[in-house]
């Protein structure tokens, strides 16, 4: 597993699972649903350990800090890489 400095938002989102396809992720970042540090962010946006990031699902909202970058983790590893923010 590859550590890496920094990350695409889709892949980050596919590869931590938080969204379980990476065209699912690309088409919830590019409708306007995805922020980065307060700002609407687009797929492509590089990804740092650090940042936070805040995703509008229907009612609801999600948000976690980044932990870290990995270009692969195993499924039961996957939610080591971000943690929730109240």
């Amino acid at each position: 597993m590859a550590k890496l400095d920094e990350m695409r938002l889709d892949k980050f989102l596919k590869v931590s699972r938080v969204i379980k396809r990476r065209t699912v992720a690309n088409d919830v970042c590019s409708a306007g649903r995805v922020t980065v540090n307060g700002r609407v962010a687009k797929p492509s946006v590089k990804l740092k350990v650090g940042d936070e990031v805040t995703i509008a699902f229907g009612n609801g909202e999600v948000s976690f800090r980044v932990l870290s970058l990995e270009s692969t983790v195993h499924k039961e590893d996957a939610d080591s890489m971000y943690e929730f923010i109240e």
